[in-house]
């Protein structure tokens, strides 16, 4: 549903930056589908903002003209509220809102400049200190540049009449800051110069405080077990020739975990503060690697769907995961992760669990090894070793090997997987 967030004034209105997924706090404007002076209807998507999670487009539900942008494209941690466009009900307000400035609040990582201001700072009595514990005397364009630039006025020494910081103030120690990392490079013996920095995505900020979160928060243990997949294999092959879409193993695994939430639900839970909430759904959330990030699209209600229908719903949500373009439906409230690796060769790994959900998947590569026989002595088999991360509070130990037993049965006999 799309969310409004403004300031409705006599003749226009001031639109914050909206709620756009429920973990989200900051945004970055990513494009603006609509320039000044453009009529809006109510549908239009007026601004794509880059959240924790995806891009997602601001849907207007009212009639009126973009009156004034005021962050540009790439305005990067923009938090809630913070006004970002003003819009008016009649085409022939917009001219009066050419110089309009929002009122002061929180202040994004990048802004439209403002108008020029002049170099003289507001008057300071001969009698009056430079600087106080608690007030900073400072001209109009310094303070500009030391916002754009991100420069802390603590430490600056001010230059100007009566020891004002100034613009010359402001650039050298923006100057002193650039520096700083490369001597910090040049002090390390045989490091070297080159470097590259890649500012963070709003989605990998995120990513960054979930996986620790869930690493300090919750109890995790691990757990391996090995499944032969030579008739999962021989199965999909029969299912794609006659297939109108082509079934991946990934696909097979997501609706062998599905059954095994099924047999064993305690696994398909998560841990709440006042209560352990046990699912009698399986929405399973699948990892997918994308440019910005780690994303997991849901695939709802996967226990009851078939696996042309799984395979099909998974490439639609994947290709949409790289594009950006999730909904926040669509990758928010899974019940339970699968996490694939195997595709890179990966033997076996742990995977960090996807709060509040209280289990993890992890899937290895499948390789040919040869295993004991009672009547040959030996035989080859084709093996996939997977993990299942717990969170300990929710589910005990003997409770996920009954998971990990009931996936294995499901792998081993791929043909319950069609009934």
């Amino acid at each position: 549903m799309p969310y409004r967030l403004f300031t409705a004034l006599p003749d226009h209105q001031v639109l914050g930056m909206p709620l756009l997924s429920p973990t989200m706090t900051k945004g970055t404007i990513a494009k603006w589908n609509k320039k000044v002076g453009d009529k809006l209807k109510p549908g239009d998507i007026l601004v794509e903002v880059e959240t924790d999670k995806a891009t997602v487009g601001y849907e207007i539900t009212d009639e009126g003209y973009l009156a004034k942008i005021l962050l540009q494209e790439g305005a990067t941690d923009v938090e809630l509220g913070v006004p970002i466009a003003v819009i008016v009900d009649e085409s022939k307000s917009v001219p009066s809102f050419v110089d309009f400035k929002a009122a002061a609040g929180p202040a994004p990582a990048a802004t439209p400049a403002p108008e020029k201001p002049k170099e003289e700072a507001k008057t300071v009595t001969a009698s009056s200190p430079a600087k106080t514990s608690d007030r900073v005397f400072i001209s109009p364009i310094a303070k500009r540049i030391s916002t754009e630039q991100g420069v802390s006025l603590a430490g600056v020494s001010g230059t100007g009449p009566s020891g004002r910081i100034i613009k010359a103030d402001v650039l050298s120690a923006a100057e002193k800051k650039q520096q700083a990392p490369k001597a910090a490079v040049s002090a390390v013996p045989a490091a070297r110069a080159g470097y590259k920095d890649i500012p963070h995505s709003s989605i990998r900020k995120v990513i960054a405080e979930r996986l620790l979160q869930s690493k300090q928060t919750i109890p995790h243990y691990y757990i391996t077990v090995d499944c032969e997949v030579d008739k999962l294999l021989q199965m999909r092959t029969q299912l794609n020739a006659i297939s109108g879409v082509k079934i991946s193993v990934n696909d097979m695994v997501i609706k062998c975990a599905s059954l095994a939430c099924v047999k064993v639900p305690t696994a398909n839970s998560s841990w709440l503060d006042n209560a352990q909430r046990v699912y009698d759904y399986v929405d399973m959330s699948v990892a997918v690697q994308t440019e910005k990030g780690l994303l997991t699209p849901i695939v709802k209600n996967a226990h009851t769907k078939r696996l042309g229908e799984i395979a099909r719903e998974m490439k639609e949500l994947a290709d949409k995961a790289k594009a950006g373009k999730l909904k926040p439906e669509e990758f928010q409230g899974g019940t339970f992760t699968v996490s694939n690796l195997g595709m890179f060769g990966v033997t076996e790994f742990s995977a960090i669990i996807n709060p509040p959900q209280a289990c993890i998947l992890a899937i290895g590569s499948s390789v040919k090894r040869v295993l004991p026989d009672e009547k040959a002595g030996f035989r080859v088999a084709t093996v996939m070793s997977v993990t299942l991360s717990c969170d300990h509070r929710a589910v005990d130990g003997a409770v996920g090997a009954q998971w990990l037993q009931a996936f294995k049965s499901y792998v081993e006999s791929p043909i319950s997987l069609l009934v």
